[in-house]
């Protein structure tokens, strides 16, 4: 959205820009077209809130809009959210965003912002832009640059002459005195800061740190380090800013002792040589801050040694390479090579910006003020001439300023002297011809006639009077604002008024000045008040065609300007001039200023800071632009001059006796008015003085007179503003108002009239003028230094958008200036003027802003008593405007001025039986002025204190509230125009001339006594509203305990209806309360009771609308509580109803996902949702209640069809709707056309033509009862969107099919069916108009409860889903292990117990030889011999095996041992579960809580690493989770049994076993595993830990491979009994461990088996073991099988024996 232009700022064309980067940056922030101050109407006067930029062309306005409120941000260059960057080929990177805040991203430099707002900006409105960034300690530009890089940069010192402020330097020849000066003019020392070949080190950081001190880091200089900083400049380079930095007396918190104005060139100082040599000779002081630099830079570096008055360099080079040292020298030989004086050279040596900065402000500080000379912005304007830069200040702004001077000839002179000689008509005659009307009406009033003596004074007055000629000044002035150059008139009042302000504050600061004010200190006992540092100023400005662009392209002439260096020399003359008299004083007064001095008892005590204020105004464009309501908008004007009031914190207020010392002066006291200054103002006074003379005394008129009426409306609609009363002579010109008013009505769109008139009353030093520039931009004459006093009013035209809403066309701003000021002379009366004033003020007004401002001493109550006259007087005409307060700050005064009036406002703002009422307020609503508090900008004390961060959002706040009263405004009758507006002024200024009122304009006594009634009363009312809070506490109980007993609704009715008559009684007791001690009060209070007459009626009338407002406040919340209990009830039914429902879908939901395992998405659970949604809204029973016929809705949307359509000759077929209607729609003849009829009525009398017809109708309607049942289907009550949307249903399909049909046909289709709809819909009507607050309050939380869904199921599912993990991966290993564990022991007792072999080793050991030799296998017998471990291991197995399978005990002991670990299971969990229901607990812990319990039974083993990841710890209910684990549990354990109880899988069973059976087995039978050395044969000793061992069988050679190493042979068939026993003994010594002996009978009655395994398998052993065959004995083959066995038994049994 770009900014809102005006199309008639530029009627002379311009050459076109040419395409480069510049014009690019300027296309795509939208400022393709010039800006001027009308452009802030749409963006800042009428704006509620401060808009967030969408896109680049955003940046201009939200800017403006910022920097119009003085926000901190107003620079910002981010959109958000992030704009979309155009992605094409011609993009550069540096284009592209790369700066970014959050969501947010920048495509401009800040710095390019700021100046393509001022290349687009007028002189005019740059003038106000300055002042704003000033105000907001933004750097503002000095010199700007071109678009076209070749073109030269223009020097702006225009936009520099409103910024006005004031300081107090530290040197005591200035005396220590507060001076005053625009800051354009004003001499003072300028240091210029320019950088030189590339570094690291940022200027602008740097200039900050200096500029900030010890305040708090404000960023001045935008830089690289601000957002957005780093993206490239485009339009900025070459642009020269500047700050001044302003001492306040505090030598703690100032910088620099003097004023100072420091400037900053942007981009290497080379490649901008022109603005270079500017800063160069138009500075003080140079500052040049030196990188590595090419050649080039050397010879500049060089040349500005004789440009520059004071040279500073900046040593930013690389230390290390000397090449690239500043000019190629080392360090210590710059300052000689340079010429230049010692410590010119700052070395950086790689210090931070922050101690660059410190100890370049020490280098500054050493210099100042003698060694700098001080120079002007205007001597630096001639130089920009001389050195060929264009400058802003062309011919025609000097032709104006020449006007200006031509006429204000004279007036340095003296003031009083040129107001006499210049303005006559303002002088005494004027006043006296005032008194003598009112005097006059007086007599009537009072039924007199007419003094003959005072009608003799008024005709010699009027005869003096017309002897007036226009004098020489006016006649200047009316001429320059005849003249058609509107860019040329627009300079004329902006200098007029920027020079007066100039001459002013010349008088000030004079040494004249300054005696006489010191004189009077001495006479006074005080100092004269001194006012606050300004930076504003109060010029009036237009919005002019493109003149004012072409006259600032032209050269100046080369006039001298106004002579700078006088002002410079007032300084030095100060000191020379004071009187040796105060020599003594002096010092004392030194001391107090450092040190801070108190003030005079009464007065207040601010700190010594200089402040400033801010002004906003909005110059208008040309009149023919409103002539021809081309925007519709009154582009208002202005500039003003706003100065500061004294405005202090409650901490700042403080009272000392007479006996201290006296006041000191700083830049934060006020001054008090000026009476013999100028204004614009009194020049347009007299313009309406001479109109005036020349209506009362026709023919006397001259020099255009006539015309002024014209020239003051068209004056006001560039907003200048128009005075409706003289302060100053308290009179009001009516002839010449009412011409100026017919002037503007011609002007205005006859139609469009209504006028509201929104006031702003304050005192003098409220600020009144600054308050409204602030708000609408706006610019009134400012009375704090001036001798202005008034009512002016300006004209503001609404938006579009704003019209409506507040049922006006314009806005009447007035302005209340100079009340309650000092008189300018003894004689007047200055507190029958105030009141004459404040009454006019009050009676013409629709909202009246109360100003309040902080101000102690004596004028507290005669400010407070004027502005409460006002208010009692206008209620007295019968028309009180709705009041809002603004509070300047929160100092005693204003709390107290601001409670009490909001009081008195809120007691005369009661409707009566002729008055109104307005707002609400709390629980009663009842009419109340709503109170802002704004800490304004002037309240700041000093130039480099930012502005209140909350200042911008507390002026948003007050313009909503006083939107919010016009709105208000709109319920009261309809607003006047102009010419009633003028009527109205007339009778109220009658009624103040007659003085008609109960209530003298001169009595003060009332206004005081009517607060403290107002205070008193506001007391019993607060009671009174506590006491009926009170009972309405009480009654709500019995609400609440009678709905508890569940009584039917009938008898609840009718106790609501007892509560509520009692409620009546109640407040009609304490009202009766509250009226008794108001008569008692008027009855002793001797002020009010001789006026009782006048307050009673409106006392008594708060009283009865008080009553009536609390009685009908307590009746509604009864109902809303009876009401709110009902709903309350049905909200819990309903929400019971859809947990139900809920639960119901999240059960069958969770199954579903744990039988698929699939994660269900989002969306998915959304349309679940959506169909829980809807079956409970069918299903809950809402309470019965009226319903609506929907008949009349959908005959009315039906009759709007058949209009849109033509068939207006059908409507009274609408009267069938809602009437008995026929089932079936039926075609007749009538539907067809004759000619359609005729055509075929050979065809069976048309019958196939109506068998279509009627067959499209059937289709359309079977369509109707589609879209009725999709309708109903939806959880939403009855649209007329329905109908609607049926009928272009209808329209479409009778188009998709033509048939020579009329449109009888379609009517009657429409009707039938909207008939029908009555009856379809109903029923859904019927069923939403039930409980429709219910409905809509659940509809609102349909989201909520749809997340909540969502959320149970996620949770349900997690919790789900980690008890099944937690099952699976803890649980079921558990129990397996639990059952598994014991069985292989069980199987190896269960087989020895039924198998004798297994019962030792020798008896296994015995089985298998037998066995052996049974099966008579070789292949057993090799195997046995090789691997007699895996042999009998095998056997085992084999052994095991087969007893499972004939086994039936296996699944009894596993299903006895699932059932007792289940238990334990169980025990555990509900252990941990204990104390835990719905309470939201972490699963782990609980988990591993489970986990302990089971392990402290030693019997149970649970293997806890699972628990370690974070899958299990989730945040969950507890006894949800237990209940999940349980079923699964029980699961588990039915899948567990069912699988116990069917066929065992014996090997997957054997896997599962922790102690394999056959281990077991095999460990208890395997006896000794030592083998005989000899022979291999094992050892048969069973005795457990035998030493020695023994082997029963030994065998003989060839059963074992031969190996060198044994001596089996021993008991070979070839050996001796001789040879065995030699041997033996031999072995013996060798294997002592064996008991190997021939002597044993073992050995040889055992070798019959071995003999017959021998005979019968040699051979065969022999092949096997690939060895000599062995000689076996014959008597070996005669051994027998059962021999060999025999011989066993016996060998075994020998032993056993044995």
């Amino acid at each position: 959205m770009s900014v809102k232009l005006s199309k008639k700022l530029s009627s002379k064309k311009k050459k076109p820009a040419k395409d480069n980067a510049q014009t690019e940056i300027l296309r795509k922030l939208g400022l393709d077209a010039p800006l001027d101050p009308a452009s802030i109407l749409d963006i800042s006067t009428w704006t509620l809130e401060i808009g967030t930029p969408l896109e680049p062309k955003d940046l201009p306005k939200a800017f403006l809009q910022r920097l119009w409120l003085l926000d901190q941000d107003a620079r910002s260059p981010f959109c958000q959210p992030p704009c979309d960057v155009p992605n094409n080929d011609n993009t550069s990177p540096e284009e592209t965003p790369i700066g970014f805040e959050g969501d947010s991203q920048c495509i401009v430099n800040p710095l390019d912002l700021v100046t393509g707002v001022y290349m687009s900006a007028n002189t005019f409105l740059q003038q106000e832009m300055a002042m704003r960034m000033v105000q907001c300690q933004f750097a503002v530009p000095l010199v700007l640059p071109n678009t076209d890089p070749e073109e030269p940069s223009r020097f702006l010192l225009w936009p520099l002459r409103g910024v006005v402020s004031q300081w107090m330097s530290h040197s005591p020849e200035k005396n220590y005195r507060v001076e005053e000066g625009d800051l354009a003019s004003t001499c003072m020392s300028m240091v210029s800061c320019v950088k030189l070949g590339h570094c690291s080190v940022s200027k602008s950081k740097v200039l900050n740190h200096v500029l900030n001190g010890l305040r708090p880091h404000n960023e001045t200089f935008l830089h690289r380090g601000v957002g957005g900083g780093q993206v490239p400049r485009r339009l900025a380079n070459g642009l020269v800013e500047i700050r001044w930095c302003l001492p306040t007396g505090d030598i703690t918190k100032d910088i620099f002792p003097v004023p100072v104005v420091i400037s900053n060139l942007r981009g290497d100082a080379s490649a901008h040589e022109m603005c270079f040599r500017l800063l160069c000779q138009a500075s003080s002081a140079l500052v040049i801050f030196c990188g590595d630099l090419r050649e080039k830079d050397k010879q500049l570096l060089v040349s500005c040694k004789d440009m520059a008055s004071k040279l500073i360099l900046i040593d930013l080079s690389d230390t290390e390479v000397n090449e690239k040292r500043v000019v190629g020298f080392v360090g210590q030989n710059l300052e000689g090579h340079m010429g230049l004086p010692e410590g010119s050279v700052l070395p950086w040596n790689g210090l931070s910006e922050e101690e660059l900065a410190y100890n370049l402000c020490d280098t500054l500080k050493n210099l100042l003020p003698d060694r700098l000379k001080p120079v002007t912005l205007e001597a630096a304007e001639k130089i920009a001439l001389e050195l060929g830069l264009n400058v802003d200040e062309g011919a025609v702004c000097k032709k104006a300023m020449a006007t200006v001077e031509d006429m204000l000839k004279g007036l340095d002179e003296g003031s009083s002297e040129f107001r006499l000689r210049q303005l006559p008509l303002q002088g005494v005659l004027w006043r006296k011809l005032a008194e003598l009307e009112k005097e006059e009406s007086k007599q009537k009033k009072e039924g007199k006639e007419s003094d003959t003596q005072l009608q003799t004074e008024k005709k010699d007055i009027m005869a003096e009077l017309c002897s007036y000629r226009m004098t020489s000044a006016m006649k200047i002035f009316t001429d320059a604002l005849y003249t058609t150059d509107k860019a040329e008139r627009t300079y004329f009042l902006s200098w007029l008024k920027l020079r007066l302000r100039q001459m002013q504050t010349e008088k000030q600061n004079s040494p004249q000045e300054l005696v006489t004010n010191l004189q009077t200190e001495r006479e006074n006992g005080m100092p004269e008040h001194l006012d606050e540092v300004e930076n504003l100023d109060d010029s009036d400005s237009f919005c002019t065609d493109s003149s004012l662009e072409e006259e600032t392209e032209e050269q100046p002439a080369n006039t001298e300007l106004q002579g700078s260096e006088q002002q410079c020399e007032i300084s030095q003359e100060l000191q020379n001039i004071l009187p040796s008299t105060e020599e003594n004083t002096e010092p004392r007064r030194e001391h107090e200023l450092l040190n801070g001095a108190s003030n005079e008892k009464g007065e207040e005590i601010i700190e010594d800071n200089v402040c400033f204020q801010e002004r906003i105004s909005h110059p208008a464009s040309e009149s023919q632009n409103l002539e021809s309501g081309e925007n519709g908008t009154f582009c208002h004007q202005g500039q003003q001059l706003d100065e500061p009031d004294l405005t202090s914190s409650s901490e700042q207020q403080m009272y000392r006796d007479d006996s201290l010392e006296e006041q000191v002066p700083t830049c934060s006291q006020m001054l008090e008015p000026d009476p013999s200054s100028l204004g614009l103002e009194h020049f347009l006074r007299e313009m309406g003085l001479i109109f005036e003379l020349t209506h009362i005394s026709p023919g006397s008129g001259s020099h255009n007179v006539l015309r002024f009426p014209s020239l003051a409306a068209d004056l006001l609609l560039y907003g200048i503003p128009l005075e409706l009363m003289d302060g100053e002579s308290s009179n009001i010109p009516t002839s010449w108002l009412g011409c100026v008013f017919a002037e503007l009505k011609r002007r205005l769109p006859q139609e469009q009239c209504r006028t509201r008139v929104l006031t702003n009353l304050g005192v003098h030093h409220s600020r009144n003028a600054e308050v409204l520039s602030t708000l609408f931009g706006v610019t009134f004459p400012e009375g704090r230094k001036r001798s202005t006093r008034g009512l002016y009013m300006i004209v503001l035209c609404l938006p579009d958008n704003l019209r409506k809403d507040m049922e006006c066309d314009f806005l009447l701003l007035i302005d209340v200036e100079g009340l309650c000021s000092f008189p300018q002379d003894s004689e007047s009366n200055t507190l029958l003027h105030d009141n004459e004033m404040a009454t006019v003020a009050a009676g013409v007004s629709d909202i009246l802003l109360q100003n309040i401002s902080s101000h102690g001493g004596y004028e507290f109550e005669t400010n407070f008593t004027v502005m409460v006259n006002a208010l009692l007087r206008t209620k007295e005409c019968g028309n009180v405007p709705v009041c809002q307060l603004l509070s300047q700050d929160e100092g005693l005064n204003s709390i107290l001025q601001v409670s009490q009036l909001k009081r008195v406002s809120n007691m005369l703002q009661t409707e009566t039986k002729d008055g109104e009422t307005t707002s609400d307020e709390n629980h009663y609503p009842k009419t109340t002025s709503c109170v802002t508090c704004v800490n304004w900008p002037w309240s700041i004390t000093s130039l480099s204190e930012p502005v209140d961060t909350q200042y911008s959002k507390a002026i948003l706040k007050l313009k909503e509230n006083l939107f919010g009263a016009l709105k208000v405004c709109a319920d009261n009758p309809k607003a006047s125009g102009l010419p009633e507006f003028m009527k109205h002024l007339s009778d109220v200024w009658d009624s103040v001339k007659a003085d008609s009122f109960s209530i003298s304009l001169q009595n003060t006594d009332i206004a005081l006594a009517f607060s403290l009634l107002c205070t008193e009363f506001s007391q019993w009312e607060d009671s009174f509203l506590e006491n009926t809070e009170n009972w309405l506490m009480g009654a709500t109980q019995k609400i609440f305990a009678e709905k508890a007993k569940a009584l039917d609704a009938a008898t609840q009715n009718e106790y609501l209806s007892e509560l509520k008559n009692e409620a009546r009684e109640e407040v009609k007791a304490g009202v009766s309360k509250v009226r008794s001690k108001l008569e008692a009060y008027l009855a002793k209070d001797a002020a009010l009771k001789s006026n009782t007459e006048t307050f009673r009626p409106v006392l008594l009338c708060y009283m009865d609308s008080l009553q009536d407002r609390v009685t009908e406040a307590i009746l509604q919340r009864l109902e809303t509580v009876n009401e709110s209990h009902c709903s309350s009830s049905q909200m819990k039914k309903f929400e019971t109803l859809l947990d139900e429902e809920q639960e119901s879908k999240l059960y069958a939901l969770a199954e579903t996902s744990k039988a698929t395992k699939m994660l269900l998405q989002d969306t998915e659970l959304e349309e679940e949702f959506e169909g829980v949604w809807s079956k409970t809204l069918s299903n809950f029973d809402f309470r019965p209640s009226e319903t609506e016929d929907i008949t009349a809705r959908v005959t009315e949307v039906l009759k709007q069809n058949l209009i849109s359509c033509g068939h207006q000759k059908h409507i009274k077929k609408l009267e069938d709707i809602g009437q008995t209607q026929t089932s079936k729609f039926q075609v007749y003849d009538e539907h067809f056309g004759y000619r359609s009829r005729l055509k075929h009525m050979f065809e069976d009398n048309n019958r196939q033509q109506r068998l279509e017809a009627q067959q499209l109708a059937y289709k359309i309607i079977e369509e109707y009862n589609q879209f009725v049942e999709d309708k109903c289907s939806l959880p939403a009550d009855f649209s007329d969107s329905y109908i609607t949307e049926l009928l272009e249903n209808v329209e479409k399909a009778l188009k998709e099919k033509p048939m020579e049909i009329k449109s009888a046909f379609e009517v009657d289709l429409k009707v039938h069916l909207c008939a029908n709809a009555c009856k379809d819909f109903q029923k859904l009507h019927d069923r939403y108009a039930k409980d429709r607050e219910l409905l809509r309050w659940i509809t609102t939380r349909k989201d909520m409860y749809s997340a909540e869904f969502i959320y149970n199921f996620r949770k349900r599912d997690q919790c789900q889903r980690v008890a099944q993990a937690f099952s699976s991966m803890v649980i079921k290993p558990t129990v397996l292990d639990y059952i598994h564990k014991p069985l292989g022991m069980l199987i190896v007792d269960e087989i020895q117990a039924k198998a004798q072999q297994y019962q030792s080793p020798r008896a296994f050991h015995q089985s298998l030889l037998e066995e052996l030799i049974k099966d008579d296998q070789f292949e057993s017998f090799l195997e046995y011999l090789l691997s007699y471990d895996n042999f009998r291991l095998k056997k085992i197995q084999d052994t095991v095996v087969d007893h499972l399978s004939e086994s039936t005990n296996l699944g009894k002991q596993r299903q006895q041992r699932l059932g007792e670990i289940v238990g334990k299971i169980s025990a555990a969990v509900s252990q941990a579960a204990e104390g835990t229901n719905g309470v939201l607990r972490d699963t782990k812990p609980l988990l591993e809580s489970v986990c302990l319990t089971l392990q402290s039974d030693g019997d149970v083993d649970v293997n806890r690493e699972s628990l370690t990841g974070p899958l299990f710890s989730i945040t969950t209910e507890w006894d949800c989770f237990v209940k999940h684990l349980m079923e699964l549990l029980a699961t588990m354990r039915l899948d567990l049994f069912q699988e116990f109880s069917q066929n065992v899988d014996i090997s997957q069973l054997l896997e599962y076993l922790p102690d394999q059976p056959h281990d077991c087995l095999f460990n208890r039978v395997k006896g000794c595993d030592k083998k005989c050395p000899l022979c291999g044969a094992p050892c048969e000793e069973e005795e457990m830990g035998h030493v020695v061992h023994k082997a029963l069988l030994h065998r003989p050679k060839g059963l074992l491979p031969n190996d060198s190493s044994s001596l089996s042979c021993i008991t070979g068939p070839e050996n001796t009994t001789q040879d065995i026993s030699m041997k033996c003994q031999d072995l013996h010594s060798l294997y002592p461990d064996w008991s190997i002996s021939p002597d044993d009978p073992n050995c040889q009655k055992a070798s019959a088996y071995w003999r017959y395994v021998l005979a019968r398998f040699g051979e065969r052993f022999s092949n096997a073991f690939n060895q000599e065959k062995v000689k076996i004995p014959e008597e070996w083959r005669n051994i027998t099988q059962e021999e060999a066995l025999d011989s066993l038994n016996e060998a075994l049994l020998t032993r056993q024996s044995g």
